[in-house]
């Protein structure tokens, strides 16, 4: 289930790039995509003088480019050997892209991106739904969307077999991102390098502040008066991933913790769905564990 393509009048070849800066960088990108006839529909840039790199993001009208996506990639990569240090990726709008979504038992980010998918909203396909318990089934599979119950031991020493399962399923659909949309399980580090890059997760507090678990309750024992959600890449270190976005709402003394727990998952609905979406259509990159997202 998912959003159709980009129709030929508004598919983009979407080329990303980071490289160590230097003059010149931005002229020779643009003469190289000018000299095929390109144009140029939206362009961003970001120049780092901490680390001394650049990063940019260009969209190209699909209509203007005389050959397709697989040539323009072989004649990118002569101008990116010439970039110092260059890591770059280029995506046709054009080819569907897809999703398995991992969950546990709370529902709120899952109906929410089951329904934009199903809206258009999302461009991509939800392939499958896995959840260690299988309280999601029914309303993942009132969307067309296959449902897979992966028991998980409660002994977490035990939990490999189980992870393995999930592994083999998500590597089976060969997706563009495996999204944690409160999936109440740590991944070991060998699956989080597996899928560095493209494994997502919703944390339901402003990271740094209050990771692992239970961080609403946490908020409410110190007595914050803002509380919010991060959505970020996933890495063997918990909760510390690269960010992708984040957003925060007030509250105030007589909200208990229930009280934050409701609020909470409106905003956590909303940072999964933008993080989710600027991974899907190539604009966020990440260098280290920072990232620049052309937004």
């Amino acid at each position: 289930m998912g959003s159709a393509p980009h129709t030929p009048d508004d598919r983009r070849y979407v080329l990303t790039l980071g490289c160590l800066d230097r003059p010149g960088i931005i002229a020779e990108i643009t003469s190289f995509i000018a000299g095929f006839g390109g144009s140029i529909v939206e362009a961003g840039y970001h120049s780092d003088p901490d680390t001394g790199w650049f990063f940019t993001r260009q969209a190209i009208s699909a209509a203007t480019v005389p050959f397709g996506v697989a040539q323009l990639r072989e004649r990118f990569t002569e101008l990116a050997a010439d970039l110092p240090a260059a890591e770059w990726q280029l995506l046709d709008s054009g080819e569907r892209r897809h999703a398995v979504l991992l969950v546990s038992k709370d529902g709120h980010c899952l109906h929410d991106l089951l329904g934009r998918a199903l809206s258009g909203e999302l461009p991509a396909t939800i392939d499958a739904v896995i959840g260690n318990h299988a309280d999601l089934a029914a309303m993942t599979e009132a969307h067309g969307v296959k449902f897979h119950h992966v028991p998980f031991s409660a002994d977490p020493t035990e939990r490999g077999p189980a992870f393995d399962e999930v592994r083999a399923l998500v590597d089976g659909y060969d997706p563009d991102a495996v999204v944690l949309a409160r999936f109440m399980q740590v991944l070991p580090g060998e699956l989080c390098e597996h899928w560095a890059g493209k494994a997502i997760n919703i944390h339901h507090s402003f990271l740094p502040s209050f990771v692992g678990a239970r961080p609403y309750h946490q908020a409410f024992g110190r007595g914050v008066k803002l509380i919010g959600a991060t959505c970020h890449y996933v890495t063997a270190e918990l909760d510390a991933g690269p960010i992708i976005e984040q957003d925060v709402i007030r509250i105030d003394h007589a909200d208990n913790v229930r009280d934050m727990v409701r609020q909470g998952r409106d905003i956590e609905r909303v940072v999964l769905a933008r993080g989710l979406r600027w991974h899907l259509e190539g604009r966020v990159l990440v260098h280290g564990r920072r990232t620049v997202v052309f937004s």
